[in-house]
């Protein structure tokens, strides 16, 4: 199985690609840093599996997977992400994508989902399963804070900028404009001043 990674941590493609060469069914044919050079190589080799990170430089993980299905339609593609927040992991599935599993999972998990892909089925890791089986039982659950969500909201409320706010929180940049969208999307507001009247009237700051 020809295999292609896009993640821009260099240390998590070499572990990845470590993994895949020690099984003699998989090859991994080529990798990238950004979405943009992934999908040059698609468009020019044929690539029956794609496995990419959420989080990319740019063009983030979900846009590649959109432009995949489009210009290879037959490219399996598997979703490796450290998000667990349901809306964006239903987000994500509505894209067709054909296995997600977190980055925290085991080796195992990620051979497994490759397997499953491989024989034509949807996989999705176990934390992934419960989470999607705990929105359907609390489904207003969705449009809550997280954790995460509720201390960076208190940050912005501070008028901290994104780069201030990665260095309090020890998260890069394009983590925290990821949340910041989620926060704006789940409150309903497009504004700062939206978004403060939101948090003092619902006391999360």
């Amino acid at each position: 199985m020809k295999i292609f990674l896009v993640d821009d941590h260099a240390i998590l493609l070499d572990g990845i690609k470590s993994i895949l060469e020690r099984e003699p069914a998989l090859k991994v044919i080529g990798e990238a840093n950004t979405a943009e050079i992934a999908l040059e190589f698609i468009k020019q080799n044929e690539v029956e599996l794609l496995i990419t990170d959420f989080n990319l430089p740019e063009m983030d993980g979900l846009a590649l997977v959109r432009l995949v299905k489009k210009i290879s339609p037959k490219t399996k593609i598997i979703m490796l992400s450290m998000h667990d927040e349901v809306h964006l992991v239903k987000e994500i599935l509505k894209e067709g994508i054909d296995g997600y599993i977190l980055k925290n999972d085991s080796h195992k998990e990620l051979l497994s989902a490759i397997t499953a892909v491989n024989a034509g089925k949807i996989y999705l890791s176990n934390d992934i399963n419960k989470i999607i089986i705990n929105s359907l039982q609390f489904p207003d659950e969705e449009r809550m804070l997280t954790d995460r969500e509720r201390e960076i909201l208190k940050l912005i409320a501070k008028e901290f900028s994104n780069r201030d706010i990665a260095d309090q929180l020890f998260i890069s940049e394009r983590t925290v404009e990821t949340h910041r969208k989620n926060i704006f999307r789940k409150t309903k507001t497009n504004s700062l001043v939206g978004l403060i009247k939101f948090a003092y009237a619902n006391n999360l700051i």
